[in-house]
């Protein structure tokens, strides 16, 4: 009687996580416990690329050198599916890369600050190739050809992208992706130093156990709806959906660990994310220069924004905030009556001023602007509820 051909055991996906989580601890130190869970998923979600409609892009960002950020590129590395490092490289090898056709590259972008720092230059192609390659419909479009025989041809640009640099990025870059700020190691925080020849081996192994893993959990991840923690809603949830679909694939206290490290991130992307200058305008006025009163002459709004602390109106290239800029500045939101905010005749002791009413301004701060420190905006004129 011949044996029965032995089955793989099934990989304990929960378990797994742990170990690849525990990996990142002994050469990482990063932030918060969100942190180390977001990085899991996205090492995770990298071998089941297919099954979604976006991926996010992961950045880790230092304000000063020395903060561990290309450590953390490294482990990551070690752990994914065909890892690219990409330090300099042109949109038109990356996109071309990305479509030759044998098995998608994770794309590992060191230094992203000599890219879309203020001494780059001009970017636009890597950072279109980088927006477009969010979406798994994403495409990069050129002319292929000599002379007069050039063709337009689609390039995908759908993959997994994982950057570190200096200071920040585009805005356009930073809503799709997972922000992880890196900070020095304090005197009390040690790591295990990472020797490549002995630990890049352990970081593969623990590769090919999640490859494995994705084969078994692809059915569980293929067009998930996960459910999304209260606040998180646009593209802050698509740039989550894969990664809390993984923790509900795992199991265990993945899900519940997910969605905590989604609410932590994502508050903390909102709060250092500074908005326009149009939209500071507008959160400077309902905070601090309106408050409680209904109009306001224009001479006295630029008074109180030029002397505001830490605010950019008293030097705006050189020179205060005025009146045209002002003016101009406003004209670009609408009043709850589709028309644009401009200043109107308000009546003073013997005397007609130009200046601004807070009826004018109230939906472009519901629609714009974040929610104030503490009290909750009022409700729109008109659309209070009545039962």
């Amino acid at each position: 009687m011949t044996d029965p051909t032995p089955t793989t055991a099934p990989i304990d996906g929960a378990a797994l996580l742990d170990e690849v989580e525990a990996f990142h601890r002994r050469f990482n130190v990063f932030p918060s416990e969100a942190a180390f869970v977001a990085v899991a998923l996205w090492d995770a979600h990298a071998h089941l690329l297919d099954c979604f409609d976006s991926t996010p892009r992961i950045a880790f960002l230092s304000p000063e050198p020395g903060s561990g950020k290309t450590r953390a590129l490294e482990i990551v590395e070690t752990l994914v599916p065909q890892p690219m490092t990409a330090v300099n490289a042109s949109a038109a090898a990356l996109f071309r890369s990305v479509s030759a056709g044998n098995g998608k590259p994770t794309i590992l972008f060191d230094e992203i600050d000599t890219v879309f720092g203020p001494k780059a230059g001009d970017n636009e192609e890597l950072r279109g190739f980088l927006n477009a390659g969010h979406r798994r419909t994403g495409v990069t479009y050129r002319c292929i050809g000599d002379g007069g025989q050039q063709t337009v041809q689609a390039f995908p640009s759908y993959c997994a992208v994982a950057v570190a640099g200096l200071g920040s990025l585009p805005d356009t870059i930073m809503s799709r992706a997972v922000i992880v700020r890196m900070r020095r190691r304090a005197r009390n925080e040690t790591v295990e130093p990472f020797r490549a020849r002995i630990h890049e081996a352990e970081g593969h192994k623990l590769r090919d156990r999640l490859a494995t893993w994705a084969e078994h959990a692809r059915g569980f991840v293929m067009g998930a709806w996960p459910d999304m923690p209260d606040g998180v809603s646009d593209r802050p949830a698509d740039v989550w959906e894969p990664l809390l679909a993984i923790a509900d694939a795992v199991g265990g206290h993945w899900p519940e660990r997910a969605r905590a490290a989604c609410v932590t991130l994502v508050t903390a992307s909102r709060a250092n994310d500074k908005g326009s200058i149009g939209v500071r305008l507008l959160t400077d006025l309902r905070d601090h220069v309106m408050v409680g009163i209904d109009r306001l002459p224009t001479v006295a709004i630029l008074d109180r924004l030029n002397a505001l602390d830490d605010a950019p109106w008293a030097d705006l290239h050189g020179k205060p905030l005025d009146n045209r800029r002002l003016s101009k500045m406003l004209a670009e939101y609408m009043t709850a009556d589709n028309e644009p905010i401009a200043s109107r005749n308000i009546k003073t002791a013997g005397s007609v001023l130009k200046g601004y009413y807070t009826a004018d301004l109230w939906d472009a701060w519901a629609r714009y602007c974040p929610p104030p420190p503490e009290s909750p905006l009022p409700p729109l004129p008109g659309t209070e509820s009545t039962v």
